[in-house]
């Protein structure tokens, strides 16, 4: 159990974290969230000091942090941040076993962490352990990041935005991992995000933060129905609207960070794309960001030559919904087309960003349809 007692943080004359009262259960997913300069990183990195604290005491299992030696903390605590941090000059193996070695694991011991912690990201030891980063895209690095924070099995791992760079397709999939990966291991992660959609697919609990001050700590279905500040109701937007609310727009939901490629864009170039981003498939705009359809991995395969645009191949017949499209009937679109995602437009056919099943799943069920009868 982590439990914050009346924590305040300065910097100069800057109150960042404001007189800070918070309990955090053994084996929860906690997400701090917030406006831009809320405290809640600050926050996160207090639990293994990082950050110092001002005022107030953290206890960790009854112990304060203070009186234990901050190395030592470190140790015992898993941390991931956006910027991954893996060193580039060791392999993935040596990159996760970082802290079991200086924890004086046998190398037997380690070579066994690192072959079940590949394996549970779909990464086989065989395949991965001897790579370096640069040879990893940028979705398996932020993996290697995870499980390196996990590698000593540490009780408590705190994740600083650790997704916010990554396209939204490896970001859903990361998600899903990380999820599934607190479900089997049952340990406590703290996870900061400015993604209420993120917050709302990860989290037990959500702890919503404004000014230093906690405005509210409650479950995802919780903050959903009664957001008990107006800040939380704007920052959540639509997303606190009525269970009964059908009026949400793909607009509303879709994500806007999406990946498109140009038409002229060569097959070997787009191959190389889908490998560095872990995606199957890419979206091909025009000159003018017209949207022209859609290439899949299985096109190149089956039709693609090197040397080639990527015009040729491209599939123009797919299915999209449009930005003032109900988000309900789109749902409905991506389970009976049983696609990856949906591209939206704007009325001038440009893209304006993606529906993905996961995201509407998990994040937004309980808006669209409400409670069953």
């Amino acid at each position: 159990m982590i439990v914050y007692e009346n924590v305040s943080k300065k910097y100069n004359d800057v109150t960042v974290v404001d007189n800070l009262n918070l309990t955090i259960n053994d084996g929860e997913f906690v997400v701090l969230i917030g406006p831009s300069g809320c405290g809640k990183t600050t926050t996160l990195k207090m639990i293994n000091r990082l950050n110092k604290i001002n005022e107030g005491n953290i206890y960790i299992d009854n112990q304060n942090i203070l009186d234990v030696d901050a190395v030592e903390l470190r140790r015992k605590i898993g941390y991931v941040i956006q910027q991954i941090g893996l060193f580039p000059n060791m392999t993935i193996e040596e990159n996760i076993s970082v802290v079991p070695r200086l924890l004086k694991w046998s190398k037997e011991k380690c070579k066994q962490r690192v072959h079940e912690l590949l394996e549970m990201v779909n990464m086989p030891y065989e395949e991965n352990a001897k790579k370096y980063p640069n040879e990893l895209s940028g979705g398996q690095q932020q993996r290697i990041g995870v499980l390196r924070a996990l590698a000593a099995e540490p009780p408590i791992i705190l994740m600083d935005e650790p997704f916010g760079a990554l396209d939204p397709i490896t970001r859903d999939a990361l998600q899903d991992e990380v999820k599934a990966l607190h479900k089997k291991l049952h340990k406590t992660f703290i996870f900061v995000t400015h993604d209420m959609d993120e917050a709302v697919k990860l989290a037990d609990r959500i702890v919503f933060m404004s000014k230093g001050k906690v405005l509210q700590a409650a479950t995802p279905e919780e903050m959903l129905n009664k957001p008990e500040d107006p800040i939380i109701r704007n920052f959540m937007g639509k997303l606190s609207y009525s269970r009964y609310c059908n009026d949400l727009t793909c607009a509303d939901v879709m994500k806007k960070r999406i990946l498109t490629v140009l038409e002229t864009k060569k097959t070997l170039e787009s191959v190389e794309l889908m490998k560095h981003k872990e995606i199957d498939s890419i979206i091909v705009v025009d000159h003018e960001d017209k949207f022209k359809g859609i290439v899949t991995i299985q096109n190149i395969r089956e039709h693609g030559k090197a040397g080639e645009t990527i015009s040729r191949i491209t599939e123009s017949n797919v299915d999209t919904v449009s930005v003032s499209t109900n988000a309900k009937d789109a749902f409905d679109k991506l389970i009976e087309t049983n696609v990856d995602y949906l591209v939206v437009l704007n009325p001038d056919k440009t893209a304006a960003g993606i529906i993905t099943r996961t995201s509407m799943t998990k994040a937004l069920a309980s808006v669209v349809w409400g409670d069953a009868e």
